[in-house]
């Protein structure tokens, strides 16, 4: 039986910083409509800033350290990944495509080889 850890924020400085975000979220998005009349310009500055903030406080609360550690872990990992050379990829696409046209001539002999066994020889329909 798998156990899954659920994470809570249990700081009151985190949750917090947390209502702020969705706060600085909701307010930037608000603005974002709010200012049609100023121009678009003036509309995207307000979205863009109140996003930058909200992910400004949201890095500096305790899930977002752990979010930025968590994304450190993952690039550490995807650089260790070996990565096949550029003949061993085409190779493997080649032998993709290869089996891809075995198949359906496979498939299409079959409904054939189907069609002939069943209206010709069992039915009697004749085309």
């Amino acid at each position: 039986m798998a156990t899954s850890q659920v994470e809570t924020v249990s700081s009151g400085g985190d949750i917090a910083k947390l209502v702020a975000v969705a706060a600085l979220v909701i307010g930037s998005v608000a603005g974002f409509y709010l200012l049609s009349k100023q121009g678009g310009v003036v509309q995207w500055a307000a979205l863009l800033v109140g996003l930058a903030a909200a992910a400004g406080v949201f890095l500096i609360s305790e899930p977002g350290k752990r979010f930025v550690a968590f994304g450190r872990d993952a690039w550490r990992e995807v650089k260790k990944v070996v990565w096949p050379t550029r003949k061993e990829t085409l190779q493997m696409t080649a032998y993709v495509f290869a089996f891809v046209v075995i198949m359906a001539l496979f498939l299409w002999l079959t409904d054939k080889t189907l069609e002939w066994v069943f209206y010709d020889l069992i039915l009697g329909w004749r085309k």
